[in-house]
């Protein structure tokens, strides 16, 4: 099921740029598809998708923002609305961190062509 939920999540990806009439980037579809994962995860719809597509679901571009979210209400119920602001960062600073780590390693490795 993990292959099927992320493999549907990157073709609508691959769909909304080639088939819509607007010029959507890739940095477009990337942060449209964070703002919808927070959004049907704060409105409890992105939930039944984690539990039937596990890493299918958490690891593509939407699983971003309801990891967001969730840390967010997670963290605003222990610790009010300093959690709310914090929770989010909280639970995606591994993400972060091995993002930011891998760009840079990459980046000593390799030249940019450009």
């Amino acid at each position: 099921m993990a292959f099927l939920i992320g493999g549907g999540l990157c073709l609508l990806a691959q769909l909304v740029v080639d088939l819509t009439p607007f010029k959507f980037t890739p940095a477009h579809v990337m942060v449209l598809f964070v703002a919808l994962g927070a959004v049907f995860s704060a409105a409890g719809l992105y939930e039944p998708l984690v539990r039937l597509g596990g890493a299918g679901a958490t690891v593509p571009l939407p699983g971003f923002g309801h990891a967001l979210v969730q840390g967010s209400l997670g963290a605003a119920d222990r610790t009010g609305l300093v959690g709310l602001i914090t929770g989010g960062l909280a639970a995606t600073s591994l993400g972060l961190t091995v993002a930011i780590l891998f760009g840079l390693v990459m980046a000593a490795l390799f030249t940019p062509r450009g």
